[in-house]
């Protein structure tokens, strides 16, 4: 049998795809849904604040993210403040950690490494931290890793820029560093680069670092498991 279900989404409000986390992590514990789950997805414009998170380090006032209709939402997950937005590959694993026998530092470690093997395809030497998480291409930052565990449950997850708009990382301290500068595939290589690649390729790996085998699952009948 497949070891995780594969919910391949795209665009989704954040609060959304939050309460979907929510709904799968209880429902994982619970038996209801059987296996583990790894959702891809992208977002609208939204800032996100983990538990190291506070408003401290956005850089701009409040108003002006009102003025343009994004939202804050603070969250459980762990690191500081976030950008999400379109052209952006988020990857929510939903991973039974006691199950799979896996360590959390060895989970973050893995999703680094998955961002890292994407980017390599593109012929970036792109690298982990175990400091300031992430994907790194020298000291620009490529993407960015936050999760937090909920009875053994991982959930929240990874973040690649593809081709993603930049501008909005310069209105915050992404993920709490100073002077950090934001990167993305497309800038890295000069070109616009192809989501639905980067999607398939980022499966590919995740499914080699944790020994997933995958049964595609639409919206619907995940929403009739949780149900």
């Amino acid at each position: 049998m497949p070891s995780a279900y594969l919910l391949d989404l795209p665009l989704l409000d954040y609060g959304a795809a939050l309460k979907l986390q929510r709904a799968a992590v209880a429902a994982r514990k619970s038996g209801r849904l059987d296996r583990d789950l790894v959702i891809l997805v992208e977002h609208p414009p939204v800032f996100t604040l983990g538990r190291r998170g506070g408003l401290q380090n956005l850089r701009v006032p409040e108003e002006l993210l009102r003025q343009k209709g994004i939202a804050i939402v603070a969250v459980e997950r762990g690191g500081d403040i976030t950008y999400h937005g379109p052209g952006q590959l988020v990857v929510y694993p939903l991973i039974d950690l006691t199950a799979a026998r896996i360590k959390v530092v060895t989970l973050v470690e893995a999703l680094e490494q998955a961002m890292v093997r994407t980017a390599a395809q593109y012929g970036l030497q792109a690298r982990g931290d175990a400091i300031h998480r992430g994907a790194w291409v020298g000291r620009r930052k490529l993407g960015s890793v936050g999760i937090t565990i909920r009875r053994g449950i991982s959930f929240h997850g990874l973040a690649l820029n593809v081709n993603t708009d930049l501008s909005p990382f310069e209105w915050i301290n992404p993920c709490g560093i100073q002077a950090c500068e934001m990167t993305s595939l497309s800038r890295e290589t000069g070109t616009a680069v192809d989501m639905l690649t980067v999607r398939r390729r980022m499966v590919d790996h995740l499914g080699a670092l944790f020994d997933l085998d995958y049964a595609p699952i639409a919206l619907s009948a995940l929403e009739r498991v949780l149900d």
